[in-house]
């Protein structure tokens, strides 16, 4: 069992005055793809490092496999880690740099033979044994770092950002060898990236984090759909969500976001939020484009700018001064100043309170 179960756990920065983690608190299922997601600064690394034993916390408990380790020195938590850089050894062979850990631990020569070409199978490291790793591309070094971890049998694998040096063609095809591996071993495994793609695609969960505090956990889908805070729905995606400020008003058809000239429904349930303001959410690519309405729920948008991407056409448009993006289809064109009709379907908004950024029930 390889549960890993993170209690209230607060690192400070040298000086006090700056908390790298803020009582975080995650628990790790046997098994799992765990993802740790955030932008730089704060806090993923350091809370990685914090369960590989390299730092220890001000306060907290880390738990794994149902033993208390938050101060157990590293080499005792029976846990490998890939870090950023390569971190192979240049002067070693590669089939040394991946039998190196069993080597430090006394495992028999015959084993270690066996685990090396165990690893270099799954990896595809087979023909590159006998070579010097600055005979290897990027690529191929990650790899061998990634055997290495592998073959110590852990029970929770930890990586740090282990992708971020490769270019971005490297970056996708290892990103899905990456998912396949992990699958096949059923290590539990946390994961840190800044990379919203690698998050989404590898995970069976996602934790997202913002200032050293975790503020929305769950599957990649549920996160990416509903956002519990406008940072988590503007930090995914690419482009990120749109935000629209409105005032919400009533009349006999029920509650509305005024937008400035325009407006839209609301859930009856903010009809109670009457003369303040409300922030409406929704994904560039749930927006059609000249779609028939036939539950009055569009817009009118001004085209400012139109950038074809070759797998949809991007579109910048101002919907009564304010910012509004689209993902349109590849073909779809128009020229700057055109009037566009965006509908915006019902199930994909997403209501916030723009005083503390929080999603509002979208039942309310």
């Amino acid at each position: 069992m390889a549960e890993v179960i993170l209690r209230d756990l607060v690192k400070t920065y040298p000086g006090g005055s700056t908390r790298a983690t803020d009582q975080v608190s995650l628990e790790v299922s046997d098994g799992e793809f765990m993802v740790l997601l955030g932008p730089s600064g704060c806090g993923k690394t350091t809370l990685l490092r914090m369960i590989a034993g390299l730092e220890l916390p001000d306060s907290g408990q880390i738990v794994i496999g149902g033993n208390d380790v938050t101060y157990l020195e590293p080499r005792r938590r029976n846990l490998s880690m890939v870090f950023q850089s390569y971190a192979v050894f240049p002067n070693k062979k590669v089939a040394d740099n991946i039998g190196f850990g069993l080597r430090v631990r006394g495992v028999p020569a015959d084993e270690i033979r066996r685990k090396v070409a165990w690893a270099a199978d799954l990896l595809q490291l087979t023909p590159y044994l006998d070579r010097y790793p600055a005979k290897l591309s990027g690529g191929q070094r990650q790899r061998v770092a990634v055997a290495r971890a592998i073959v110590m049998d852990a029970d929770v694998l930890l990586m740090d950002e282990p992708l971020s040096n490769l270019d971005a063609l490297l970056r996708l095809s290892f990103r899905a060898e990456l998912k396949k591996l992990v699958g096949q071993l059923g290590t539990t495994t946390i994961y840190v990236t800044h990379d919203q793609l690698e998050a989404l695609s590898l995970g069976d969960r996602v934790a997202v984090m913002r200032d050293g505090a975790i503020v929305q956990c769950g599957p990649p889908t549920a996160v990416y759909d509903g956002p519990a805070t406008e940072f988590v729905g503007g930090f995914l995606g690419s482009p990120p969500m749109n935000f629209l400020t409105g005032t919400v008003e009533v009349d006999d058809a029920g509650p509305r976001i005024d937008l400035g000239g325009q407006s839209l429904p609301v859930p009856a349930g903010l009809a109670s939020l009457r003369g303040r303001k409300l922030d409406l959410g929704i994904r560039p690519e749930a927006i059609v484009v000249g779609a028939d309405n036939p539950d009055d729920n569009a817009l009118v948008g001004e085209l400012q700018v139109l950038e074809p991407l070759g797998s949809s056409t991007l579109l910048t448009t101002d919907v009564s001064g304010q910012v509004v993006k689209i993902q349109a289809r590849p073909s779809f064109r128009a020229d700057q100043g055109s009037a566009l009709k965006l509908h915006l379907p019902p199930l994909a908004c997403r209501w916030y309170d723009p005083e503390t950024g929080l999603l509002l029930e979208q039942s309310a």
